[in-house]
Order: C-alpha cells, then structure tokens, then sequence
C-alpha cells in the first residue's frame, strides 16, 4: 500500500513515516516543501505519489500559538485540509483519508464523569480545536457529497521521546532534566495541575493510525484513547520521583488553563481494529526523562 503523509517532518509524522515503511508500506512523507494550502503544490504530489491511502498530520498542534496566531491557524488547519480533500478528489478519489484531528474538540466533562465516546457532541474552544472540528465537518462533507472514504480520528493526548517542551508533559521532563542537571534553578513552572488527561505513547498512537488504515474498517469516526484519566498532578508527581529532585512548584500564568477532565472511550476502534493500548504512563514517563537527560547533556 503506498501512503502519503502531511506534516511529516513533526513528532509525529517522522516517527509515523518510519513504522509504516517498516511494516512494509510504500510510505512518503511531505511537510514544507510540499505545502498542503497550495492547490498546485499538494495536487502534484498526490499525482505523483498516487497514494493508496493518506494521512493528514500537518497542522498548527499548538493551543497556546493558536490563540496567539488565530489567522495562521484557520490557514494552516482548516485550509490545508480544504485543499488536500479537494486535491484527493480530482486525483485520487478512492484512496483512504485519515484526517488527523483531536480530542479538544470536545467539551471537558464533569469529574469522574464516564469516558467520551464519538457520539459526545463537539464543542471546541480554542482556534486549534474549532479548526481541528471545522476541518473534520469538511471531510465528513467530501465523504457523503463525492464519496471519499474518510475517516475521522479524534487523537487523546499523546507524548514520547522527541516531542517539543511546549506540550505539558515533554515540559515538566525537560524542565526536571534540567534541574537534575543543575542548568536550571529548582523551581518547576506549571500550569493548572487540576486538569485530568487520557496519556497515550506516541507508538500506540501510531498504531491505531496503521490499523485505520485497513479498507476493511469502516469509514467512520474513532476516538484513540486509553480510556485511563490521570491528573496532571500525577503525571508531575511521578516525574519528579523518576528524576530524583525536590523542585519548587510555582503556578506560571502564561500555562494556566482552566480545570477540566478530558478522557476518551475508545471502544468503537477496539472493536473495528483489535487495537488497545499497550504502554504504560510509568514507561512514558521514564522515557521522556531518560530523554530530555541526554538531550540537555549534548547542549
């Protein structure tokens, strides 16, 4: 199967790019110079490509930048996946179509509230998740108006080795890292420590991405998701025990978010695919410190 991704340079494209063509896929990856806003530009690389299947990572995946660069976001998000649909429907309208969005789409439930399944209504509040949903409402558009096969994935929060520090869990192991280092005084700068998550390794993220894939599963909407909630204080309170160190704690008003609980049901894509999730927050934890330890002793 040959399969062309966008947004391949990223975290998690080139890491996406790697296991596909190591599980035997004819995998091509496009970020920059094949920018998925330009008509002619993305056109010409699914002609020349001729994909089996696509998967559409490029995005703005920064919360706090969208707000900051709302109209760049619309571009980046809602634009790109404009044009890469109408693209696949001039030159390939049978391939596969992941659209890569994600689990801010939805409103935060309630503490202790029951997982969130596919069939929870959005209610996206940030210009990145308004996009993401917008972007999606698009493919389910193409898919019933042209019949592209589109499926809808909406990705819980999901980390590794090599992810950028702006995403909260990546930044509370650089910033212990570099404590442990002494490169950094020891005081950690958070945010709301309150939130509840569903955390995922990248590499079972990736996963359910090759099993949607099949053309055998329906063309549907998947949430991937562990279903597991974790409160950010946990995630920090483990770190800190994997690092070693007895930081200082100290609310930094630039990463305050307001408290919520967001948890994924990901029932519907253990039943299409077979798919569940197989490494543990203790794993992850540990390698995003073992990490970001070797990163800052090459600095």
């Amino acid at each position: 199967m040959r399969v062309f991704v966008t947004g391949a340079s990223g975290f998690v494209g080139r890491r996406l790019v790697g296991r596909l063509r190591e599980a035997g896929f004819d995998a091509h990856g496009a970020d920059r110079e094949v920018d998925v806003t330009d008509p002619d530009r993305i056109g010409r690389a699914l002609a020349a490509h001729r994909p089996d299947a696509i998967i559409h990572l490029a995005a703005m995946s920064s919360v706090a930048r969208s707000w900051r660069e709302p109209r760049l976001c619309y571009r980046l998000n809602f634009v790109g996946t404009r044009t890469l649909l109408r693209a696949a429907a001039r030159r390939c309208p049978e391939t596969r179509i992941l659209l890569i969005g994600s689990a801010d789409e939805y409103a935060p439930t309630r503490p202790g509230a029951k997982p969130i399944d596919e069939d929870t209504p959005l209610c996206p509040r940030s210009p990145y998740a308004r996009t993401k949903a917008a972007g999606e409402l698009l493919g389910q558009i193409a898919a019933a108006e042209e019949g592209l096969d589109v499926v809808r994935v909406r990705a819980f929060n999901h980390t590794g080795a090599g992810q950028p520090d702006h995403f909260v869990v990546s930044s509370f192991a650089r910033q212990l890292a570099r404590i442990a280092l002494g490169r950094q005084e020891p005081v950690m700068r958070v945010g709301n420590l309150q939130s509840v998550r569903d955390f995922l390794h990248v590499e079972d993220v990736l996963r359910a991405y090759q099993g949607l894939l099949d053309p055998a599963v329906p063309a549907d909407v998947y949430n991937v998701a562990s279903g597991r909630a974790t409160p950010i204080q946990e995630v920090l309170d483990r770190l800190i025990a994997i690092a070693g160190v007895s930081p200082r704690v100290e609310q930094d008003p630039e990463r305050w978010r307001e408290t919520d609980w967001l948890v994924g049901d990901p029932t519907h894509l253990t039943r299409a695919t077979g798919w569940r999730p197989e490494i543990g927050l203790p794993d992850i934890l540990t390698e995003l410190h073992g990490y970001w330890l070797a990163e800052e002793r090459r600095a």
